[in-house]
């Protein structure tokens, strides 16, 4: 950066840290993309592309944390930056709503974490189990996150949609989301056909089956995942045991054919959903 301090002399100040560099672009909304770069203060503003602006958003927020924030907080902060910086976002596809939010929320995450934990991992540890334990601490942190990440940003998309639903009711096992909700699960006169039982798992393995168990007047279950991708064996097991898949459409091709498993994008449940409860 150069400052002109009169017509014989200036100040210079180079950057060559990567963090530097994208935080004083962030702030000058300018691209430097060759080996310097001039920046008038008086000129017109350079248009600000929507990474960028998501860029300032994010280094504006985490700016005010000292502590981890809950899991809440980095959704809430992650949607209002997509809301604000990416045109028509709240009109774009729900598929891709839950992605971006998803991508945005870890990239927010990962700035922050970069900078809480320094300190935390730069240290000279005590012991091999000392540094055992931080690395579990931290894992455990990501893995929280991430579960309850999803979650949130479905409950999101849900209400936007008008989807009436309610998270983790205290019916048969808490499931993750029940449609429309505990009062006409535990009505005996509601009809069955119009319950709907989502559970929300970020990789599915061995949890899947917890579903199973859960809601248990509703005999098909639905699951939301955004997993890379399940072997044929285990789709073939879940379509053994009534169960359908949710799964972003732009996942949806890392996944094997021929399992005669049910797979829905999200769009496409939701449009189920409504036409279940019409």
């Amino acid at each position: 950066m150069l400052v002109v301090k009169g017509p014989t002399s200036f100040l210079g100040y180079v950057l060559d840290i990567d963090d530097d560099i994208s935080e004083i672009q962030a702030a000058l909304g300018v691209e430097v993309i060759s080996s310097w770069g001039l920046y008038d203060a008086s000129a017109v503003p350079v248009h600000e592309t929507e990474d960028a602006c998501v860029d300032r958003c994010f280094r504006l927020f985490s700016g005010t944390v000292e502590d981890f924030p809950s899991t809440a907080w980095f959704s809430e902060k992650s949607r209002s930056a997509l809301v604000e910086c990416v045109t028509n976002f709240l009109n774009t596809k729900i598929d891709q709503q839950l992605i971006k939010l998803m991508e945005a929320e870890y990239k927010l995450f990962q700035i922050i974490e970069r900078r809480l934990s320094q300190n935390e991992i730069s240290r000279l540890f005590k012991s091999i189990n000392d540094f055992l334990s931080t690395a579990a601490r931290i894992m455990n942190r990501r893995k929280a996150r991430a579960g309850r990440s999803l979650e949130n940003h479905t409950e999101f998309i849900l209400r936007n949609a008008g989807i009436p639903f309610e998270m983790r009711p205290n019916v048969d096992g808490k499931p993750d989301i029940l449609i429309p909700g505990k009062s006409q699960y535990e009505d005996p006169t509601y009809p069955s056909s119009k319950l709907l039982v989502v559970g929300v798992k970020t990789t599915c393995k061995d949890r899947w089956r917890q579903v199973l168990n859960e809601a248990k007047r509703i005999p098909h279950k639905h699951i939301l995942t955004i997993q890379q991708g399940i072997s044929k064996n285990q789709l073939d097991e879940m379509h053994k045991s009534n169960v359908s898949l949710i799964i972003p459409r732009p996942i949806q091709k890392q996944y094997p054919i021929g399992t005669g498993i049910e797979m829905l994008s999200l769009e496409q449940f939701v449009t189920y959903a409504k036409q279940k409860l019409a």
